[in-house]
């Protein structure tokens, strides 16, 4: 992965230096394999499911973040940063970006705007987010 690219990011200010700490990125991993199993859930209304899958993405590619020795309050970078530190395509960790502006929408707008095919792809590209941060060093 290209962590001169997270050192670029850190410099401007984007990214903050922090050692890694196993403990935490264990647990933001539990929490993003809990919430992926609970958005499959056909039952949960569609919101439910697209809030369940969007935290798991974040707290994943968070995990990923912080396997790296780096941390961000921008959600935004962190999902960005995916293609360095897990090697995402731009087209995968879009995919988690046009759900995080889905998530705004809805938080500050109180506008949701999802399918339930939209609901099925995240969780899908959550399963393999998580999959290839299970693997990180």
């Amino acid at each position: 992965m290209s962590s001169s690219k997270l050192k670029n990011l850190s410099t401007i200010g984007q990214l903050k230096p922090e050692a890694p700490d196993p403990n935490e990125r264990a647990g933001l991993l539990r929490s993003a394999i809990e919430r992926l199993q609970d958005a499959r859930i056909p039952s949960l209304s569609l919101v439910s499911r697209f809030d369940l899958a969007y935290n798991a993405a974040h707290a994943a590619a968070l995990a990923a973040l912080r396997a790296h020795g780096y941390r961000s309050e921008n959600r935004f970078i962190v999902f960005q940063c995916l293609e360095h530190t897990v090697g995402f395509t731009a087209e995968q960790w879009r995919l988690l970006d046009q759900a995080h502006r889905k998530r705004n929408l809805a938080e500050y707008e109180g506008d949701l705007d999802v399918t339930s095919g939209f609901v099925d792809e995240l969780i899908e590209q959550v399963a393999v987010l998580i999959g290839v941060v299970e693997k990180l060093p």
